[in-house]
Formats: C-alpha cells, structure tokens, sequence
C-alpha cells in the first residue's frame, strides 16, 4: 500500500443488526467520499485490493478524504436461502446505519455537515447508487463501477412489496415524477461505469444492468454519464483502479 496519511478506525453498532460493522477513513482533509466494497466485502477490502492506492494522490493533496464501511451483504442481499423482501428488510437495517450512524460520524470527523460522494464496485456500485437516488440531500453524486441495480435479479424469489420496492432503483426510477423528480434532477449526479469484457455480462449482469439503469435515467431526465469501457476491460479490481482514477479527479 502506497497511502502513507491518516487512518482512523470505528467500530459501530448496528442497530437490528447481526453484527457491529467497522468504518475506516484515510485522509486528513478534502471533499468526503463514501466507498462501497464488492459484494460481502469489510472495510479494509478496497485498501487491501488496491483501490485507495489508485487515488492517493488525491488522498494526500487533501482533495478528498474516503470512507470506507463492512457490508452486511451476507445478511442481505447475497441471503440466497431468504425471500427477496426479507432481504430488502434486512437490507433497510443496513441503509438505516449508513444515514443514521455513519453519516454523523463522518460529520463529526471533518467538523460539519457538508455534502458526501459515494463510490463502489460490482454489489458496491449498486449501494453508492441507491444511497444517492434515495437519499440525495446526504449523497449528491455516485460514481459507480460495474454494478447491477436491480436487487430483485439476485437469485430472488418469493412475493415482494413495498420493501423491495423502495430498494430496488429498476422498480423505483420509471416511477418518479412530480416535485421529488424535480428536485432529484436539480440535485443528484450519477456516473455509471462499465467494461464489456469478463465478467460484466455474465454471471454479474453488469453491462446491461448498466445499460438498462442509464436508459431508466435518461427517461426521467435524471442528470447521469454513462461510460462503457472497451472488450478488454473485466470485472475485476485493476479495471475499478483505472476507472476511479480516470473519474474522481473533477468531482474534488
């Protein structure tokens, strides 16, 4: 690991939970972004992987400070045994701790309510969006990378409702309208990024789940990029390095 700023550690309760989930932030200063590991991933995993290494640079200029949290995906979405809608409850206890635990936290630590990015990779990508389209006065902007949006498609079954629903931005996007939609397409920005070549069609449905949350976007007049990335480009971490590399930089 090149990163040689500040790190601090956290470890917090969630409540509802299975488990405490820890927080770890690099950085000292600079516009805060929320990092989302891969599906089942800790904390530590974009470090370990090489993702904060990537943007350094950008870490040690004090242009942006990350945060990056456990997943409860285990218990969530990637539950293969539970209904899709007792996952999308499960699913709420973790957002919850996202807004209501780690959010103040990450005020506190830079001495203020200021406006958060989110980021993340393949089940990641999927959480930096919904965080951003659900709760765009905390998040206005999502970078994400190889992602599928839509959590229903995760090996589901079982009736669902109002809980997958709300979680689910495939269900929710085509939907909006009126002064919410207003004020979404006033305030939230989204990157979509996405290879075409191992991987991001089959098994993960990265490329046209991708493709089908962008067309979703476009309907709404939700402002977004797409950029897809060329045959060789797989889904796998090297390719997060470059891409966040390539679109971090004039967001801080």
């Amino acid at each position: 690991m090149h990163f040689a700023g500040r790190v601090t550690q956290r470890r917090m309760t969630v409540p509802g939970g299975p488990r405490d989930l820890q927080v770890i932030r690099y950085g000292h200063f600079g516009r805060p972004l929320l990092m989302f590991p891969s599906e089942a991933g800790q904390a530590w995993q974009p470090a370990d992987f090489g993702l904060i290494d990537a943007i350094a640079p950008l870490i040690d200029e004090g242009r942006v400070t990350v945060f990056t949290v456990d997943t409860l995906d285990d218990w969530t979405w990637s539950a293969y045994n539970e209904p899709t809608e007792e996952r999308a409850h499960r699913y709420g206890t973790y957002h919850r701790w996202i807004t209501d635990s780690v959010v103040p936290w990450i005020y506190e630590e830079l001495g203020g309510r200021t406006d958060i990015m989110t980021t993340g990779v393949s089940m990641g990508a999927y959480h930096a969006v919904n965080m951003a389209l659900s709760r765009a006065d905390l998040f206005p902007l999502a970078i994400a990378m190889s992602g599928n949006y839509d959590p229903a498609s995760f090996r589901g079954f079982g009736e669902t409702g109002d809980a997958t629903y709300f979680a689910n931005p495939m269900s929710y996007v085509p939907n909006l309208h009126g002064d919410h939609l207003d004020w979404l397409r006033s305030r939230v920005g989204i990157v979509l990024v996405v290879g075409q070549g191992p991987f991001e069609w089959d098994p993960t449905r990265a490329l046209p789940g991708t493709l089908a949350l962008a067309e979703a976007l476009s309907d709404k007049d939700i402002r977004h990029e797409l950029d897809v990335w060329g045959q060789d480009s797989a889904h796998d971490w090297p390719w997060w390095h470059r891409q966040l590399a390539h679109h971090l930089p004039r967001f801080v």
